[in-house]
């Protein structure tokens, strides 16, 4: 056999070429930074998640930090867009926010109507945020989504939803929010998503109802609240936990803190007593002044023990694909804000 023989010159510019390669794959995810005041990459969200590269997977995410300031713009997340974080460090101080509201004449000069007013709209799949705030700053206009889900595999971490009437429209898909912060008054959870809170914080600002679910019937869930705390803006608002959209409304709260903000009686019919046979409501071991059992309506169910330890996140999320949102959390790797290193995708600011 013949052996190749490189000049020296010609074997070193090859281990060089082979280091500066395993360097290069080592860095798993993509990094862009944006910064309203200019010390980054980009000045708007937007931009950076255009230039979002499309081979990403779930080992190479695209992380897009976001530095502390009020984005007022509004976001589009695009269904060829997968695996994209972004990450800010403080969601009061990292605010992605715009004022659109259903009452608004459009080009036509008719009203805009609920489906055309969120700030932000997350149309791809495998999604990740994290310690953000979204945001929709119309106040009791009307319906005024902060956001809208439109993919399968989101997820939120530490964030904020900030509305009034509608302020997450979980439209299809499964989502997982842990430790976030929701706050509204009318129907401001609503759509015929799957989805599971954990630890979350829902936050009433009027009189009205938490949940608008439209479940599809072949559904076995819709939302579960794990965990979870309801609180009032101040002592006269009183609060439905939910009432159905759709006949088959499939809504489960678990272990959840309920103050007085919550009406005695827990659900409303949406004016339809013909829901009560179909809408499937249930709670169980509510907790508080809000959790009075003997005053629920009728057709709500309470769980018993072991009906409710077979309601998991994974039983709840999983799907054919087994996705496991926990398990995705806990393998993102930290991202360090005060790093020089920008990423390996660079780009001009717009």
């Amino acid at each position: 056999m013949k052996r190749i023989l490189f000049p020296v010159p010609e074997i070193l510019s090859l281990m060089l070429a082979l280091l500066l390669f395993n360097v290069a794959g080592a860095k798993a995810n993509t990094e862009l930074v944006v910064a309203a005041d200019g010390n980054g990459q980009f000045t708007n969200v937007q931009a950076a998640i255009n230039a979002a590269p499309q081979n990403t997977n779930l080992t190479n995410w695209c992380v897009i930090l976001i530095k502390p300031g009020i984005y007022q713009e509004l976001i589009y997340v695009q269904r060829e867009k997968h695996f994209v974080r972004l990450l800010g460090e403080d969601p009061e101080q990292t605010v992605l926010t715009y004022d659109l509201h259903a009452g608004l004449p459009g080009p036509d000069g008719r009203p805009i109507g609920t489906f055309r007013t969120p700030s932000t709209v997350i149309d791809a799949d495998d999604f990740v945020a994290e310690n953000l705030t979204f945001q929709n700053s119309a106040g009791p206009r009307g319906q005024a989504l902060a956001v809208r889900l439109d993919g399968d595999r989101i997820i939120f971490r530490n964030c904020r939803f900030l509305g009034w009437q509608d302020t997450i429209l979980c439209n299809r898909g499964r989502h997982y929010y842990e430790n976030c912060y929701i706050a509204g008054a009318v129907d401001f959870i609503f759509g015929g998503a799957t989805e599971f809170y954990e630890h979350c914080h829902i936050h009433c600002l009027g009189n009205g109802y938490i949940t608008a679910a439209s479940t599809p019937a072949d559904h076995p869930f819709g939302y579960v609240f794990s965990h979870c705390r309801i609180t009032g803006e101040n002592p006269g608002v009183q609060t439905y936990l939910g009432r159905p959209w759709r006949a088959y409304a499939s809504v489960t709260f678990l272990n959840t803190e309920m103050s007085g903000v919550v009406r005695p009686a827990g659900w409303d019919n949406w004016r339809d007593p013909a829901r009560e046979q179909t809408a499937r409501y249930a709670e169980f071991k509510s907790t508080g002044p809000g959790a009075n059992p003997q005053a629920r309506v009728k057709w709500a169910h309470p769980l018993t023990d072991r009906q409710a330890a077979a309601i998991t996140v994974g039983k709840v999320l999983g799907g054919s694909d087994a996705w496991n949102p926990q398990s995705i959390l806990a393998r993102l790797p930290a991202v360090d804000f005060t790093s020089d290193v920008i990423g390996a995708v660079p780009a001009a600011k717009p």
